[in-house]
This record gives structure tokens, sequence and C-alpha cells, in this order.
């Protein structure tokens, strides 16, 4: 993430420049206006020119050479000076944009060249290269893609992609996507009708899950009609009956609603109560619905695209650090690309999914093929240690002197 964040600075001096360049390019070339205009007001008072609007420089430098033709016995000397001055002013200031515009084609340059410092665009070497070569592989890869457009709501991208790439997407997969979507949508313009209809459907299956999105609903509704004002209060009042089913789970949350009720009349923003109308519950509320409706469709959260993306980001420098060192030390057969990495990589505590138990006696992760198993005495270790530490058809416990057989370890799954 260092190499990105070298690149953002690079990219943030480059837009301050043409920040900088913009202002200083409209202030000089008011002043020039204004000089064209003053020595046209000069010409207007020695010649007969009739005024001309002050908006056009063209119009103001017609007008200028009209003036100048009318005038008789007048002071030409003085004029000229004037005129002189004002095209030498114009001079300076063409030539001095023109450098400070060369000075942030060298800015745009070293951004260019902070990418080619800190990013290897040849990637390849960490991949293996037969690794979607095969149709079923690619036909994966595309659903995934697919899945990832209908999940962020890009429905006829991933239609394109379906056309494009041959891949037949059952309608019971698109549809709660596109539902999904819809209420999405609806709740990020503070539409909460299609949300409550989804939930109510749903709730028994919403209880299961021991949710509390329907009572955030409600709640978040009936403070939608505590912020239009006193002009709500009656509404307000008959749709808290809609809290009587939650009433035993969230009495004290309720009762601050109906709190809120008695200063309604000078306003909730100017009350104990103001924390009710705090915006950032419209985000949350499409978190909770997000998590939910996930929860019910058998889905993760995130997309699984978007998740394997971000681990990507975050091995790649590590794998292609390694990659260099054994190219190095010419050490061959050390990486193989066989679905295995050369050392183990560290994700953070947000990508893990599964639980991982490593065996405490052989320092091994287990796996289907060498599962955990649980001993009489409550201590776990894998099987593979199990059958190493078992002497005479018995086993001596290597944390406990309890002896025991072996054939009453119990697998256990996390």
């Amino acid at each position: 993430m260092e190499q990105c964040a070298c690149v953002e600075r690079e990219l943030e001096k480059v837009l301050h420049r043409f920040v900088m360049y913009g202002h200083q390019s409209e202030e000089r070339l008011d002043e020039l206006l204004r000089s064209v205009c003053e020595l046209r007001g000069q010409l207007v008072t020695f010649g007969t020119a009739e005024p001309a609007p002050r908006s056009s420089l063209e119009v103001v430098s017609t007008q200028v050479i009209k003036s100048f033709a009318g005038v008789q016995d007048a002071d030409l000397s003085v004029l000229s000076q004037t005129m002189a001055q004002c095209c030498k002013n114009i001079k300076e200031t063409v030539q001095l944009l023109a450098s400070r515009h060369k000075d942030i084609h060298g800015s745009v340059s070293k951004v260019g060249k902070a990418i080619d410092r800190n990013f290897d665009a040849e990637v390849s070497a960490v991949v293996a290269e037969t690794v979607w070569d095969s149709p079923e592989r690619q036909k994966y890869l595309s659903e995934t893609i697919v899945e990832h457009l209908y999940r962020q709501g890009m429905l006829s991208v991933a239609e394109d992609l379906c056309q494009e790439s041959g891949v037949v997407i059952d309608m019971s997969m698109k549809q709660p996507f596109l539902e999904l979507n819809r209420i999405l949508e609806a709740l990020r313009m503070q539409d909460l009708r299609p949300a409550l209809e989804w939930a109510v459907t749903n709730r028994q299956r919403l209880l299961d899950l021991n949710s509390t999105l329907e009572f955030k609903l409600h709640r978040l509704y009936f403070i939608s009609l505590l912020n239009g004002g006193i002009t709500n209060q009656l509404e307000a009042l008959q749709y808290a009956r809609h809290f009587q089913p939650f009433a035993s789970q969230h009495q004290r949350d309720i009762q601050i609603l109906m709190g809120s009720l008695v200063y309604l009349r000078h306003g909730i923003e100017n009350s104990p109560y103001r924390s009710l109308l705090e915006t950032n519950q419209w985000a949350d509320i499409c978190n909770s619905f997000t998590r939910d409706a996930c929860a019910l469709l058998g889905l993760s959260v995130e997309s699984p695209l978007s998740v394997s993306f971000a681990s990507g980001c975050m091995a790649l420098p590590v794998l292609m650090n390694i990659k260099q060192v054994i190219e190095q030390r010419q050490c061959s057969g050390v990486w193989t690309h066989k679905d295995e990495l050369p050392i183990e990589i560290d994700l953070g505590k947000k990508c893990w999914y599964h639980s991982v138990f490593a065996c405490p006696i052989l320092r091994q992760q287990t796996s289907e093929s060498n599962p955990p198993m649980k001993l009489i005495c409550g201590h776990v270790i894998s099987r593979d240690a199990l059958n190493k530490l078992t002497n005479a058809g018995k086993l001596k416990c290597p944390y406990c002197p309890m002896e025991q057989n072996p054939s009453d370890a119990k697998q256990i799954f996390f």
C-alpha cells in the first residue's frame, strides 16, 4: 500500500499545481482586461468611439483601434506609451503562463515515473500460466464476475458479459440480486417502504436469525415522521402501534421514541433527543439490510471477487519479492505454482473466514486428510500426531498423564 500512497502524493501535487495555475491565470487575465478597458476609456475621451461591452476582450480591442483612428490632436506620445506598456504586459503574461504550464507538464511526467518506480507491470511471474486454461475454470471466473456485477447493481453490464462469454445464469439466481438492489436503491433515496414490505414478508426467517432489522426499519420510519415537525404528530402516534410486537425486546428504545414526542412542538433538534436525527442512521440501515438479506440468501456480505482482489493486492508485493529472491539465488524447485505459496502471507483478521487449527505436536495445519482429533481428556491434536503417539495400542496424552485408547478419540469440526 506504500506504493499506492507514493503515487497518490504525486497526483495530489499535480492537482494542486493545476488549481493554482487556474487561479493565477484568471487573476492575470482579469488584470489585462482591466488595463485594456482603461486604455479604451482614455481613447474614448479623445475620440468619438461608442462604448463597447466590457465582457468581451475582442470587442474592446476593436473599439480601441477605432478610438485610436479618431484621435486627431491628442497627445499621441502618451497614448503610444500606454499602448506599448499594455502590449508589454500581454507578452509578459503569455510568457509567464506558458512557463508555468510547462512546469505542470514536468509534474505530470513525475506521476508516470512514480508509477513505473513503485509498480511492476509484469506480474505473470507469480501466476501459473495454465491457471485459466480449462473451460471449466473460465466458466467459474465468468460466473464470479457476473455475480459481482449483479451485487453492484450493474445489471446491463452483467447481461452483456453473459452474452459474450456464453455463461447461462438461471433466473432464480438473478432475481434475489434484482430485488436486493431495488430495495437498497430505495433506502439510499430514504424510502423505507420496499424494505419494510420485504422485512414483513420474511419476518419469521429474520426472527430465526435473531435479526432486529424490522424494528430498526420501523424505528427509522418513526424518526422520519418526527423530522417533519408538529404536523406529523398524529401520524407518528398512530404509527407507534407498529412497535407493539417488539415491546419486550426493545422497551428502552421505544420509550425514548415516545418521549421525544413531548419536544416535537419545539423541535427535536433542540431537545435531549436530537441524537435521533443523526444522518448516519441511513448508512447503518443499508448495511443491516445487506447483511441480513445476504444471510437469508446464503451469501457472504462481501463479494467473493472483491475479497479475492483485495487479498491479491495485499499478497502480490510479497510474492514479487519472494520470486525475485528465488531468481537471484537460483533456487529452482522451491516454488512450483502447484496450488501452494512459498511462504505464509498474513492477510489480517478481516480475511479470516474459516477457523484454522494447527497441531501443537507436529506444528502443522490440519486438513481434511489430517483432521483435528479430540482426546478423552479434552486435549486436541491432529490425526497424524495421534498415530505417531500410539504405542502398543495405547495412547498417552502429551499434555496430561491420562492413558487412553486411540479409537476413543473423536474428530471435531470447527
